[in-house]
């Protein structure tokens, strides 16, 4: 048996549009399709790389102007839970967690609904339509669970909180969590991400990826609370410095695309 690389997925970029997480900033996306044949392969490498899964496109930040975003994973073999951590781990054990096929139900979407109109009501998402909402959760051509988190509430299970978790070849990929909002003061949205590196580490996982840390954006600040927290710059995982962030690129920095493709690592596959 032979090894040849992956036949070179086509890489595209996006238009400049507002970003998301800072004022007066533009976001511009590098992507490629994930198709079933070899997408976990690339899915893989490409997460390794700073990339990020959204159905069965996978991107990462080319924003010529701002290095703000970079992708987050906890080394769990070194993770300790803080005292807050583990009384936000105390307060939620009486959920109960359940691992299912992406399969959208009615439910979740209200539950998904409930999440958006009290946290991100201004937010991209906003205005998703449940065909979309969808599409979201059971487009995926790699190895998704949903897990589900649920709670024994008026006499019946209620599921309050939910996580579409992608399983890769090196831990766990958090691609989108929603839950009750008049949980958000038991710091539910916590607990999941320690579930989480509990789960993998049950597995033997080094890590979780919990998508972008931005630098300079509140809401995403969380991510540095679970520590030792390394992010992709410069081409290689290091460890977050908070103190001291990357400074701003100058114009004549920014790579062409042909360039930041050239530079992306592909899988090898068996012939």
């Amino acid at each position: 048996m032979r090894h040849s690389l992956l036949k070179h997925p086509q890489f595209y970029v996006t238009a400049p549009q507002p970003c998301p997480y800072l004022p007066d900033m533009l976001e511009r996306k590098l992507f490629t399709t994930l198709y079933e044949e070899d997408g976990v392969a690339l899915n893989d490498s490409l997460s390794t790389q700073g990339f990020r899964r959204s159905q069965n496109v996978i991107y990462r930040p080319s924003c010529p102007d701002c290095t703000a975003c970079e992708s987050a994973r906890v080394k769990l073999r070194e993770f300790t839970p803080s005292r807050s951590q583990k009384r936000v781990m105390k307060r939620n054990a009486n959920l109960t967690r359940s691992l299912k096929t992406p399969w959208a139900r009615e439910s979740h979407f209200q539950l998904f609904n409930r999440y958006l109109n009290s946290r991100h009501s201004g937010g991209g998402m906003a205005g998703m339509d449940e065909a979309e909402f969808s599409a979201m959760i059971e487009e995926t051509p790699v190895n998704t669970r949903l897990v589900e988190y649920s709670s024994y509430r008026d006499g019946k299970s209620e599921v309050v909180a939910v996580c579409l978790s992608d399983v890769l070849e090196d831990g766990l990929s958090m691609v989108y969590s929603f839950f009750e909002p008049d949980l958000t003061k038991d710091s539910i949205g916590t607990y999941m991400i320690l579930d989480h590196i509990r789960m993998a580490q049950e597995a033997g996982l080094p890590y979780i990826y919990l998508g972008y840390w931005v630098q300079g954006s509140p809401k995403m600040d969380y991510k540095a609370n679970f520590q030792p927290l390394e992010t992709y710059r410069d081409g290689s995982w290091k460890p977050l410095d908070r103190e001291n962030p990357g400074s701003q690129p100058h114009p004549l920095d920014s790579q062409p695309i042909s360039r930041q493709v050239a530079a992306i690592h592909l899988p090898q596959i068996n012939d």
